[in-house]
């Protein structure tokens, strides 16, 4: 059994380890390790590989800006895949800025890819399960490209379809009936701005929130478009949407092809679009992966059984 000591102060252990010790035995089954404070002496005892494992895991969560579950299991994930010396990087890289003064960085590689792909490129698809961040960080940085000057305008919208229901059996004119679809884009710009200067660019029309219905016939330029929930739309609608590109423009096409509510026989724009965009200049595809959500730790483990499920089915 190898043993070693850890230079780690009282503090350090409380911030790293939390109340009760919770994320201490996330981190000694992770890499089969027995961590034991005695007195102000720490020791790691394990495999040498495992310790020394465990060692580096501390002395970047040393170094984090705040530490909780998700990202301990990040950054255990990134040791055991040969990557810990991209986790400094993935820490400053801060993506934007709230109203309140939070930095929003990426928590994951696939993060950082999906964001690197924006900034990079006039058209982006992010595909990935509920929960990897998809909408909130091109959201963020759309927020950033305006404040930059980059943009004039910033226009969010979504195919007013989800979960079955129908716009005319649901209460209200048009703009009571789309607002719930379009609630999350509403909560993001919101903690962005801060809800004093969200409203006024409402008002002023900088910030444009609506349904896929009303892009048709339009040339948008020098704006930041994004289309949320693009599974759902059909193949006419994404020709549609992505041919509303105008100069300084940048699109971002955000969806998850494993919850689409189109009707049966209905083909996905968004699972066309990667088969017959793919490989055109200018245009990227990231795609997200359960190893990426960052919401409760049970969501990434329900979309894992979702994902089995399909496997056992298609084969």
């Amino acid at each position: 059994m190898f043993s070693k000591k850890v230079d780690i102060s009282l503090e350090e252990i409380s911030k790293i380890f939390g109340a009760l010790d919770e994320n201490a035995a996330l981190i000694e089954k992770a890499f089969d390790v027995t961590m034991k404070l005695t007195g102000e002496e720490f020791t790691v005892k394990g495999d040498e590989e495992n310790v020394e494992n465990t060692l580096v895991l501390i002395s970047k969560l040393k170094k984090a800006p705040s530490v909780d579950k998700n990202r301990i299991r990040l950054y255990i994930d990134m040791i055991k895949s040969g990557n810990a010396s991209e986790i400094e990087s993935l820490n400053n890289d801060v993506v934007a800025i709230t109203a309140r003064g939070k930095q929003i960085v990426c928590k994951t590689l696939g993060q950082r890819a999906y964001v690197k792909a924006i900034r990079k490129n006039t058209v982006v698809f992010g595909i990935g399960p509920a929960g990897t961040g998809k909408t909130y960080l091109a959201v963020a940085l759309a927020v950033m490209a305006y404040k930059s000057g980059d943009i004039d305008k910033i226009i969010l919208t979504r195919p007013a379809l989800e979960a079955g229901e129908k716009l005319g059996f649901l209460p209200g004119d048009l703009q009571t009936k789309v607002d719930p679809y379009l609630r999350p884009l509403y909560d993001a710009l919101n903690e962005m701005f801060g809800t004093d200067n969200y409203l006024k660019l409402i008002e002023r029309n900088i910030i444009e929130i609506a349904p896929l219905a009303y892009m048709r016939g339009r040339t948008l330029s020098r704006s930041f478009i994004i289309l949320d929930e693009a599974q759902n739309t059909t193949k006419e609608q994404m020709k549609m949407f992505l041919t509303r590109l105008g100069d300084g423009s940048k699109m971002v096409i955000t969806g998850d092809v494993t919850q689409i509510d189109l009707p049966r026989g209905v083909d996905s724009g968004l699972k066309d679009a990667v088969s017959v965009l793919n490989g055109v200049e200018d245009i990227s595809f990231v795609t997200l992966t359960d190893k990426d959500v960052v919401r409760h730790e049970l969501v990434q483990r329900i979309v894992l059984a979702y994902e089995k499920q399909k496997r056992n089915v298609n084969e």
